[in-house]
């Protein structure tokens, strides 16, 4: 969904969707609404000979527009009226059109707002009825927006994608790529509800402020005690606050960079594998394999090789750990092109 019309309430879910941009759909009523004045005014000024007005002058291009306006309105103060015989023949035969046309311009665009705003409270009502295990990103920025694009590279719709962001341009952009759209302060338990963070499978919190994200977090775990939450941190003395606050994963996003930045320095062609093995569909992933139940045994796909298993929320090697058993998950090598 290539567009999305959004609002500037706060709190208020934009579901995306495919449509023109409001200002250019206002813009190209008016323009023919205008044209109609226009094309009324012309008639009348082509044929000024059978108008006169109530001081007898004779009509002008002004007089044309003033009649043309008052009478597309319907207003009609009956200043200057058609006498002969053309004149009243014109009036029937176009001017007349002209103001019905107008009227179910207007009328149409009024109720065509109505609906439409009925229209979207009816949807959000629905997805609300229907959200369960959705993925709610707290930030739209570029780390955000980077997460959301990954989140759908592996596989996950856009619909299913929830971004909060207090910035309306971020919160526009959002809906623009096809993402559910909240503006709203991502603390605040209210905008959190609208994103239905309570029966939200995931989140992901990176706003710009590490204050926000540890604010953030302890919200989000308060609300909802199952998600698996992902933190990101600029400060590394925030990053156990993050951690007590109820994240699950907290991401040290200036030592990443770091990190990144010591390896292409030193091994430049190692960062070209780091990139591909971060960006999902692109070769090389890193992929980590759920067990559907308690007593399933992971299962290695073709093409894979072990390079970690997560045991009781520790990561072992795999010479270290051994065998797979029930309730590992395994994170593993996949060559998507192999």
């Amino acid at each position: 969904m290539a567009n999305g019309r959004h609002s500037t309430h706060l709190g208020e879910v934009q579901l995306p969707r495919a449509a023109s941009s409001p200002l250019r759909e206002v813009g190209r009523r008016v323009g023919f609404a205008v044209s109609l004045v226009v094309f009324v005014a012309l008639i009348v000024l082509l044929g000024r000979d059978g108008y006169v007005d109530d001081t007898g002058d004779q009509i002008g291009f002004l007089d044309s527009l003033y009649y043309a306006s008052v009478t597309v309105t319907t207003t009609g103060y009956g200043d200057i009226t058609a006498v002969s015989d053309g004149a009243r023949l014109a009036t029937i035969a176009l001017i007349t059109p002209a103001r019905i046309v107008f009227l179910i311009l207007v009328v149409g665009t009024t109720v065509e707002v109505l609906t439409d705003r009925s229209r979207q409270l009816l949807l959000i009502r629905r997805w609300r009825r229907r959200v369960r295990d959705h993925y709610v990103i707290l930030g739209f920025g570029s780390t955000g927006a980077s997460a959301a694009a990954d989140l759908v590279r592996r596989g996950v719709e856009p619909d299913r994608i929830v971004a909060v962001d207090i910035d309306a341009s971020a919160v526009a952009g959002a809906a623009n790529q096809g993402f559910v759209a909240i503006q709203g302060n991502a603390t605040n338990s209210a905008v959190l509800d609208q994103a239905a963070v309570r029966q939200a499978k995931a989140v992901i919190i990176a706003p710009n402020r590490d204050d926000t994200a540890v604010l953030a977090t302890l919200t989000v775990r308060e609300i909802n005690t199952t998600a698996h939450i992902v933190a990101g941190g600029r400060d590394q003395e925030n990053l156990h606050l993050l951690r007590q606050g109820g994240a699950d994963e907290v991401i040290d996003a200036t030592a990443a960079v770091g990190r990144m930045l010591g390896i292409a320095t030193k091994s430049p062609g190692a960062i070209g594998v780091l990139d591909e093995l971060l960006e999902a569909g692109s070769g090389l992933e890193l992929v980590e394999i759920e067990c559907a139940t308690p007593n399933d045994l992971p299962v290695m796909p073709d093409n894979a090789s072990l390079v970690s298993v997560v045991r009781n929320g520790r990561h072992l090697r795999p010479d270290v750990a051994g065998d797979p058993q029930p309730g590992d998950r395994l994170v593993v090598l996949n060559d998507r092109d192999a």
